[in-house]
C-alpha cells in the first residue's frame, strides 16, 4: 500500500511517519506541497497514484482566523474540496483531519459523530465546511475529529505545543494562569497515529472521535503537567471571561469515540497516562522541584 503524508514534518505527521513504516511512504512538505496550489497538487498526487492519502494540513490559529477568514477557508475547506475531487478521481481512500470545536459546547457531556455541529468561530466553520466537502465527495474516507493535540515534534504553525510551553514556563519558575472553565481531552498524537495504523487498514469508512479517554479543563491539564513533572511553579486559574480572545471557544468541547469502539480499534489510554508516557520520553526522569516563585505570568486559552 502506498501512502501519501501531507505535512508529514508536523506534530502528528511526524507520528504517524514511524508507524506506517511497513507500508510504501511519501512524505510530502509544505511549501514544495501546497494545498492551496490545486493544479500543482493534483499534478503531484496523479503522477504519485497513492491508495491512501493522509490531510495533516490547516490553518489552525484559531484567533488569526477570525481576522483572515478568506485564508482560513482556503486552507480549511476549498483546499480539502479540491483535494476530495483528486482523491475521488484517483481512486484513494482520503484521512481528513477536523476538530473538537465544530460542537458549541452547550451539550455538557462528550460528543458523538451523531450529534448536531454548531461552530462558533471562524475556524470552526472552515473546518465544519470540510467536512461537507469530504462527506459529499467521497465514498471511501476517514474523517477524523480530535482534541487537544500535543507530540514530540511541536506544532509547527504555533512554535510549539501546549504541554511544552507550560513545561518551559514552569521550568523558569514564572507564574502561569490559565482558564478553567474550559473542557477537552488532551491527545497524545502517538497513539493517535497508532489508531489511524490501525484505522486505514479497514474498510470502516466514515467520521470517527478519536481522543484520549477523560476530560479535563485546561488548568487540570497543566497542574497536571507541573505534578508529574514535580515543578512547584505558581499556577492561578482564570475565568474566559477574565481573558478577551477574538475568537469565540466552547465550554465544553470532549468528544466520545463512540464509532471506534463499535468497530473494535484499540483503545486510547487514559488523558492523563499518555501525558505521563509524553513528558518521561521528551524530558526524562522528572528532577527536583524547582523553587516556587511568583513574577509577571502569561495566561493561555486554547
Amino acid at each position: 500500500m502506498k501512502i501519501v503524508v501531507i505535512g508529514a514534518d508536523g506534530q502528528l505527521g511526524s507520528d504517524l511517519l514511524p508507524v506506517l513504516g511497513k507500508y510504501s511512504l511519501v512524505p510530502l512538505y509544505y511549501p514544495e506541497f501546497d494545498v492551496t496550489r490545486h493544479k500543482k497538487m493534483g499534478e503531484i498526487l496523479k503522477a504519485i497514484r497513492p491508495d491512501v492519502v493522509i490531510n495533516t494540513a490547516a490553518f489552525h490559529r484559531v484567533d488569526e482566523c477570525e481576522d483572515d477568514p478568506e485564508q482560513s477557508f482556503l486552507v480549511n475547506a476549498v483546499a480539502v474540496r479540491e483535494l476530495s475531487f483528486i482523491c475521488r478521481d484517483t481512486d484513494a481512500v482520503l484521512v481528513h483531519f477536523s476538530t473538537d470545536y465544530v460542537f458549541d459546547g452547550e451539550k455538557r457531556t462528550p460528543y458523538v459523530e451523531d450529534d448536531v455541529p454548531n461552530p462558533l468561530n471562524v475556524y470552526a466553520a472552515s473546518k465544519l465546511a470540510g467536512e461537507y466537502f469530504v462527506k459529499n465527495i467521497m465514498k471511501k474516507y476517514f474523517l477524523i475529529r480530535t482534541c487537544g493535540l500535543y507530540g514530540k515534534a511541536g506544532c509547527k504553525e504555533k512554535g510549539t505545543n501546549f504541554v511544552d510551553k507550560i513545561y518551559k514556563m514552569a521550568s523558569e519558575s514564572r507564574e502561569i494562569r490559565v482558564v478553567d472553565d474550559q473542557y477537552v481531552t488532551p491527545t497524545s498524537t502517538s497513539e493517535l497515529a497508532g489508531v489511524i495504523a490501525e484505522l486505514i487498514e479497514t474498510n470502516k469508512y466514515g467520521l470517527y472521535h478519536l481522543t484520549n479517554e477523560g476530560e479535563c479543563s485546561w488548568y487540570e491539564f497543566a497542574g497536571s503537567i507541573l505534578e508529574i513533572r514535580g515543578l512547584r511553579t505558581s499556577i492561578n486559574p482564570v475565568k474566559t471571561k477574565e481573558y478577551p480572545v477574538k475568537a469565540r471557544r466552547p465550554f465544553y468541547s470532549v468528544l466520545e469515540n463512540k464509532n471506534a469502539k463499535s468497530v473494535g480499534l484499540k483503545g486510547f489510554s487514559f488523558w492523563k497516562d499518555a501525558l505521563k508516557k509524553y513528558l518521561g520520553q521528551k524530558y526524562g526522569p522528572p528532577g527536583l522541584p524547582s523553587k516556587e516563585k511568583k513574577v509577571s505570568g502569561k495566561t493561555f486559552s486554547r
